[in-house]
Parts: structure tokens; C-alpha cells; sequence
């Protein structure tokens, strides 16, 4: 990890065990067809903000002692009952709909509503009471995923498709605190489009559902299509779409924790030119990985005509060896990455400013070059109409850190500014899933790096003089940070500080000028 300090190291991440849940897509009659409802995660929330999305959530403890204490509910559902548990609860929580006894759908009263959302075993209580019933529902799984390995908590998640057919409910928020702050309803087919016009944000499972249904649909109704798919549901690794003409795939690299993993993102439309960047093999599995992913892209007419590499740190760059086994390719970076990669080959030299351009069936897309050198020398992003590779200058899993012997703190902080100033719609992150609420998260970020560096300051105003002395204080406020680390990124602010001539620093001590 060449961001840690010398003679640091860090334990592996251990993977925690994936959480059971459970999801609803929801479908009702609309005219000659049907649609289904998505709701809009609000952007405060610390996990897939702004996304829309299927309401659902986790198996809890709750739901488990209901379905042991009820044996006799829900028994049609087999091996998914538990997870139904959760799907009943989890609907009537987030959208206010329960299924009324007879087959059809009631919208929840408030009372009842206030009850659950208080206390999670309201829900049963409720069911016992008789306020709401099980009796007659029914729903089908229609996929099953697990989270790819982007964040520390990952879902095995089912997909249910409950059709409320005509019975005319809608959705309503919750008393209290939401994840939605908005409900649509929508046509598959609309979603995708939308979704292809960079309106709207989507998670990578939920665009898969609705490619496979649009499919379907060519041929049978959306309840027809779900029922296909609920004979054999789909499972397993599927196509990862960040955004449109942004695939992505998760390469095992020994990065910063709790990532353990760097995205490896392929640029292009499928039947046209595809750009692979960051392709950061160095094992087996890695290999693997590249090679089924370029596999597919030659499956669908496509060539592999470059390889783009962000910047020189050993979590994105890969072994060309590996990577010339299953693709040739010219490699493309900035002069400095290009220098840690001696035998390169055939190279391309990527400057501030210069448009990649990537041909496909629909036409070209453009990607121009920004120079973000802050957290490495040479560091590069990408900005193209679906939004921004940005490389390693934000996450939404873990931090960022400026190292004190090859980054910069102030063109970190320039480089987040510029980011900023894009207006991206995407942010395509090195490690970590989409982030799509680019302005909202570099503003933290920025706002972070500046007051930590006026508490750097403030450490030295106060008479601080050592790193040692000044980290303390700096990072009082952080007690579970790592003591080394913390040191070392307060050595980086002190660099930008002297630079910026606020400080000065003799005989290993620094002084407010």
C-alpha cells in the first residue's frame, strides 16, 4: 500500500457475514400495461444515497421470532418464508402497503404504521391482533444477488416481485425519518432509457432486473415476464453497469482497508471500441477475473483498444505480463505513471486537457483528461458525459490519504475543488460503489481537508512544535485513528503550510511565521 507510511502496515480487512434480506418491486395496472414503483434515497443517508431504488431491507431478530413464533403463517413460501417476514414488514414500514386477507392490498392505517415503525414488533403484534393479515399473499423471487465485495456490509439480498394489480394503493412516507424522499412510478422500459439519458441513478442489480424484464417483455406483459423469471431466478455474477457505457469490475488488490478491492472500469459501448482502466492483476484470481470480463466484451463485438492506467500507486497498476496474456493493448498514462512501467510497450502519453475519444454504435464518446496530482504525482481522471473516473480522490468506503512523502495536501485540495467543479453526474470512484451525489461529497471532503488543516494550525499557534505534538492535537478528535497514520497526514498539512509560507520549520520544529 504505498499510501501507508514506512513501516506501517495494517491488518487485513476480515469479511463479515453477508446479511439476509429481502427486496419488493412492486408492480400495479396502468392502462394498457403495468408499471413499477422505485423510490428516491435521500441524500443524507450514509449508504447508496440518491440511488432509486426497491423499498426492502435486512432480516432482523424481530422478524426471525415471528416466523418461529407463527409456524403457521406464510407456509406456502417455503425456503424464502423467513425472508417474506421481512419483505411484509419491510412494505409496510417504507410504503405504508399490506396485504388486506383476500388476495388484494389496504393502505396502513396510521396508527398501526406509527406502531411498527416505533418498534419492529409492532409488526407482529399487529398481524396477531388482526389489523393486518398474511392471509392470501403471495410473490415470487425473481433474482437473487449478493453485494459484490465495494463496501464492508454486503446483502444477500432476494428480489420479490409483488403485483398489487388494480387495487389502486399508493405509496406514503412513514411517520418520522425516511430513506425515500420520493416515489414514481415508472414503465421498465422508461427506466432504462432514463437511466441511458443520465437522469437518474440506479443500483447495478436493480438496471439488471430491468434489462432482463424488457427482454421478456418483447414477447409477454411485465407479470408474465416475472413469472418466467421466477421459474429459474437469476443468481451469480452478472454485467456490472456504473453508468452508461461504464462497466465495472472488482479486482483483488492489497489496497487500503476496509477496501479490498480496486475498480477496474471498462469504457465504451458494447459492440464498439472499449478502454480498460486500471486492470490492477497481479494474481490469479485477478487474472481470471480480466479474462471472463474481456471474453464478454469480445462476445459482443467488441475490441479492447487501450489500457488507461489513473495513476503509479501498486492497488491500480497491473502486471502487463498477466494483462498482455489475455489482451494487447497500447498503454495510456500520465508520464509519471508511464515511468513505473518500464517495458510498457507501445504508450500514449496522457496530458492535461486531451480528449480520448471511443467509438461505438451510437457514436463517439468523449472522455477528457484532468490532472488531479494531490494524492499521487501523475494522477489523472477521466470526464465524460456519464460522469467522472475519479480515480483516488474520494470514496464512499473508507478515506483518502495524502501521502507525506510523494502527495501534495494543497493540489489534493485543488484537485477537489476542480471535481467539484465539474458538476458531474457520476463520480466512478477507485474503490467503493458510484457515487452519486458528486457535488455533496466533494463539498465534505473539502470542508474535512480544510478544517483538519486549520487544526493543524491551531495545534502549532498553541505552541505545538514536533509532528508528534501537533498530530496529538490535530487529531484529538479522532482517538480511533491510527497514530502513524494520523502523524503522517498531519505531515503533509505542515508541508503545505510552510509552502504556503503560514509556517516556518528549523531544527525539526515548526513555527508560525
Amino acid at each position: 500500500m504505498d499510501e501507508l507510511p514506512e513501516g506501517v502496515s495494517l491488518p487485513p480487512f476480515e469479511a463479515r457475514p453477508h446479511i439476509r434480506s429481502a427486496s419488493a418491486m412492486l408492480s400495479r395496472a396502468a392502462g394498457d400495461g403495468y408499471e413499477v414503483l422505485l423510490g428516491h434515497r435521500s441524500s443524507e443517508l450514509p449508504a447508496f444515497p440518491d440511488l432509486w431504488s426497491f423499498p426492502g431491507g435486512g432480516v432482523s431478530r424481530v422478524d426471525r421470532k415471528s416466523a418461529e413464533s407463527h409456524p403457521e403463517w406464510l407456509t406456502e413460501m417455503g425456503e424464502n418464508r423467513l425472508s417474506v417476514f421481512t419483505l411484509l414488514r419491510e412494505m409496510l414500514e417504507e410504503v405504508g402497503i399490506s396485504p388486506d386477507g383476500e388476495g388484494s392490498f389496504v393502505e396502513v392505517d396510521d396508527e398501526v404504521r406509527d406502531i411498527v415503525c416505533t418498534d419492529k414488533s409492532g409488526w407482529c403484534e399487529a398481524a396477531e391482533s388482526g389489523r393486518i393479515s398474511t392471509s392470501g399473499f403471495d410473490c415470487q423471487v425473481i433474482t437473487e444477488r449478493i453485494t459484490p465485495p465495494q463496501s464492508p456490509t454486503r446483502f444477500h439480498n432476494l428480489f420479490f416481485h409483488v403485483a398489487l394489480g388494480d387495487s389502486g394503493v399508493e405509496p406514503s412516507f412513514p411517520p418520522g425519518r425516511s430513506e425515500f424522499d420520493e416515489f414514481r412510478w415508472w414503465r421498465p422500459e422508461e427506466i432504462i432509457s432514463s437511466w441511458e439519458r443520465n437522469e437518474l441513478h440506479i443500483p447495478p442489480p436493480i438496471l439488471t432486473i430491468f434489462r432482463d424484464l424488457v427482454e421478456l417483455m418483447g414477447e409477454m406483459d411485465l407479470v408474465s415476464a416475472c413469472a418466467e423469471m421466477a421459474k429459474e431466478p437469476p443468481s451469480g455474477p452478472h454485467r456490472f453497469e456504473y453508468g452508461p457505457g461504464v462497466e465495472c469490475i472488482l479486482i483483488p488488490t492489497n489496497t487500503l482497508p476496509p477496501s479490498t478491492h480496486t475498480n477496474c472500469f471498462i469504457l465504451g459501448e458494447r459492440g464498439g471500441d472499449r478502454v480498460i482502466v486500471d486492470p490492477a492483476i497481479m494474481d490469479q484470481e485477478g487474472y481470471e477475473l480480466l479474462r471472463l470480463k474481456v471474453e464478454e466484451i469480445r462476445a459482443d463485438g467488441s475490441d479492447v483498444v487501450a489500457t488507461i492506467f489513473t495513476h503509479r500507486h501498486q492497488d491500480h497498476l497491473g502486471d502487463l505480463r498477466m494483462i498482455e496474456e489475455i489482451y494487447h493493448a497500447p498503454v495510456w498514462a500520465s508520464r509519471e505513471t508511464l515511468e513505473a512501467l518500464p517495458g510498457a510497450g507501445q504508450i500514449r502519453i496522457l496530458d492535461e486537457g486531451e480528449v480520448i475519444e471511443i467509438r461505438g454504435p451510437s457514436g463517439i464518446s468523449n472522455w477528457e483528461v484532468l490532472e488531479t496530482p494531490g494524492h499521487c504525482p501523475g494522477q489523472i481522471c477521466l470526464v465524460g458525459e456519464p460522469g467522472v473516473v475519479s480515480a483516488d480522490n474520494c470514496t464512499m468506503v473508507g478515506t483518502i490519504l495524502v501521502p507525506s512523502n510523494d502527495g501534495d495536501m494543497g493540489a489534493y485540495i485543488e484537485s477537489l475543488e476542480r471535481l467539484r467543479g465539474v458538476s458531474a453526474h457520476t463520480l466512478f470512484p477507485g474503490h467503493g460503489p458510484l457515487i452519486a451525489n458528486p457535488e455533496r461529497i466533494l463539498s465534505q471532503y473539502i470542508e474535512h481537508r480544510k478544517s483538519r488543516h486549520e487544526r493543524v494550525f491551531e495545534a502549532v499557534e498553541s505552541g505545538a512544535s514536533t509532528v508528534s505534538e501537533i498530530s496529538d492535537i490535530a487529531y484529538s478528535d479522532t482517538p480511533d485513528a491510527h497514530p502513524m497514520l494520523a502523524r503522517d497526514q498531519a505531515l503533509s498539512h505542515l508541508k503545505m503550510l510552510v509552502h504556503s509560507g503560514r509556517l516556518s520549520f528549523s531544527e525539526d520544529r515548526y513555527v508560525v511565521e
